[in-house]
């Protein structure tokens, strides 16, 4: 940007009427001062673009035993959420997960309609976690059918929810878990279910153990 020479408002005058007179000047002027501010605007710009790209904070460092097989992470993942009321250790339920993980159930609308919810798991976490401080849950693994392939696996595993150890299911339906393994480990990539309804009863395929 060129600076306006120092001095009275008359010498200005005749500066400006000097660029007016030599178009190259002027022009050159003009291009100048349109580099310095989209310059300044990029760098406004350039550190929302960072933040919008930004990679979700890494999971807690997993307990080994709680991922070296799929018994033993579909035993954590229950384990993790059940309990009398108050705090679950969501730490040990983050680290279950890879960073990029999804959760979603479905839902019935009030309409007889149905959609689909879809969060993180830390989502889960601010929403169940409230809920957990003043209610005991347990949910456990009633059957499980699990397809693998390479480094994946597909898990459709049949969940029954109680308020407390030895009492009737309040609740029974499917969580479909899709599962990835690094070669040393094995990660929960999403958690997605539906649960058992008069008009859509568990298949007797997905009851027996």
């Amino acid at each position: 940007m060129i600076s306006l020479p120092a001095g009275s408002a008359k010498s200005r005058l005749y500066f400006l009427r000097g660029l007016m007179n030599c178009p190259k000047l002027f022009v050159a002027s003009l291009l100048l001062a349109s580099s310095f501010f989209a310059s300044n605007l990029a760098a406004q710009e350039k550190p929302q673009e960072k933040s919008a790209a930004a990679a979700p904070p890494a999971a807690p460092a997993a307990n080994s035993k709680d991922v070296e097989t799929i018994d033993a992470i579909m035993a954590a993942i229950y384990n993790v959420i059940s309990g009398p009321a108050g705090e679950r250790d969501w730490n040990r339920f983050r680290s279950l997960f890879v960073s990029e993980a999804r959760m979603g159930a479905v839902r019935k609308k009030p309409d007889g309609s149905f959609t689909a919810s879809s969060f993180t798991p830390e989502g889960y976490v601010e929403r169940a976690g409230s809920y957990f401080k003043d209610h005991a849950f347990f949910e456990s693994e009633l059957s499980r059918k699990t397809e693998e392939f390479g480094h994946e696996a597909h898990v459709f595993s049949t969940y029954e929810s109680r308020n407390a150890p030895g009492e009737k299911p309040f609740a029974r339906g499917i969580n479909s878990l899709q599962l990835f393994n690094d070669g040393k480990r094995w990660y929960i990539v999403s958690i997605f279910w539906d649960e058992e309804r008069p008009e859509t009863p568990l298949p007797e395929k997905y009851l027996k153990k």
